[in-house]
């Protein structure tokens, strides 16, 4: 596997500034495909949807899926509870991009959106931003897009690589992903567009999304909220010819996928720490993925890694209240290399070691529940000072 920074084969696209961000960053982005697209998505779970996610649901629940050409994102308004007008606005950016892409707007182009909730959204600045959106287009322009999704990130998460089947053929999957805040996607405001020129069957789309996305984006938190707009996209062109076998696909967007929820996580709003919390010893995966989120969510657990405090009461007690069938008298706990509780009591660590263990940016918490073979890490990060600034004076 090597690194490519440029677009899969067969992608054109750009990110400009339409004047929707008060800042005047670029907030406007196209993605296009030369080629129909298969397209496969897991969106928001929340019952409070935006008008882009009611409206991709549907297109991709459809026949429209094997046709998909091009995504609009843009960035500084969500466009939800936004009602009628809000699923009108949606129709219409997407008919302002068909039109200059002579494509059809319903059965080939996907809208999503991010920013403040409940503003309808300034068509009049989308109507001028896409021409220039369009003309712009280009084949190496993945830095430009992700810069142009963002709102309170602090850095572009973006990430593509070239890889080589066991025929010796190559596809390339490139990616970017926005979010520091309302994180926690459960399928924040998390959006994703992953692109790959690998030639790839919708129902093994469909499959390997769903499982890329349990192991990836299900699997991070910020502060424990879901988003109105968390979306995850994935456009397959099959322009390079190459078709990867069902493993070989599942596999490499996983990887892919990881690498971008990680990003997210490490942005977290605020964030001075990236927590990695691993969790063995389970019964199943989806009981070790409960207590993992548990401990990855609590405000405790979360200030205490701001703080540097080796509070490991407060991990095993988010692992109680998880709601699985835990055993204190079994789990065992560490930060970083220290082992510091084993079968239902504290071991005779040093506390000096423990602190140690919470210095470093990147910090490790191992929990082994002693009941069974299965295991799941989770992503997270602490919560600051700053996370209260930025989230009480956010529309301002």
């Amino acid at each position: 596997m090597t690194t490519q920074p440029a677009l899969p084969q067969g992608f054109r696209a750009a990110g400009i500034a339409a004047g929707i961000k008060k800042n005047g960053k670029a907030d406007l982005t196209v993605i296009v495909s030369d080629v129909d697209c298969n397209a496969a998505a897991v969106f928001t779970t929340n019952k409070v949807k935006a008008a882009p996610v009611i409206r991709g649901m549907a297109q991709l629940k459809s026949a429209y899926a094997r046709s998909m050409r091009a995504v609009v994102i843009n960035a500084g308004c969500a466009n939800a509870c936004t009602g009628d007008q809000g699923l009108r606005n949606a129709e219409a950016t997407a008919q302002l991009a068909s039109t200059l892409l002579r494509l059809d707007a319903h059965d080939q182009v996907l809208v999503m959106s991010t920013g403040v909730i409940g503003v309808q959204l300034p068509m009049d600045k989308l109507q001028a931003g896409m021409p220039q959106a369009v003309a712009a287009l280009s084949t190496s322009s993945l830095a430009d897009i992700s810069l142009a999704i963002m709102t309170t990130d602090t850095v572009p998460k973006v990430i593509s690589h070239s890889y080589t089947t066991t025929e010796g053929k190559q596809f390339t999957i490139a990616g970017i992903a926005k979010g520091a805040g309302m994180i926690h996607p459960n399928m924040a405001t998390m959006l994703s567009v992953v692109m790959t020129d690998a030639k790839v069957p919708l129902g093994a789309l469909r499959q390997a999304v769903k499982k890329a996305t349990n192991r990836s984006f299900n699997c991070i938190s910020v502060d424990g909220d879901t988003s109105t707009n968390d979306t995850y996209l994935v456009l397959a062109n099959g322009v390079s010819g190459t078709r990867p076998s069902v493993e070989e696909f599942e596999d490499a967007l996983n990887e892919i996928s990881t690498e971008l929820a990680k990003k997210v996580a490490r942005d977290g709003e605020g964030a001075t720490k990236f927590i990695t919390i691993r969790v063995t010893g389970a019964r199943t995966w989806d009981m070790a993925h409960k207590v993992g989120r548990t401990i990855a969510t609590s405000p405790l657990v979360k200030t205490a890694f701001y703080g540097e405090d080796a509070n490991w009461g407060r991990i095993t007690c988010a692992a109680g209240y998880s709601g699985e069938d835990v055993n204190p008298d079994h789990m065992s706990l560490w930060f970083g290399g220290v082992h510091v509780f084993s079968n239902g009591t504290p071991t005779d660590y040093l506390d000096e070691a423990a602190t140690a263990a919470m210095k470093p940016i990147d910090v490790e918490v191992h929990l082994d529940l002693g009941l069974g073979e299965a295991e799941c890490t989770v992503w997270t990060c602490d919560m600051s000072h700053e996370y209260v600034t930025i989230n009480g004076k956010y529309r301002s």
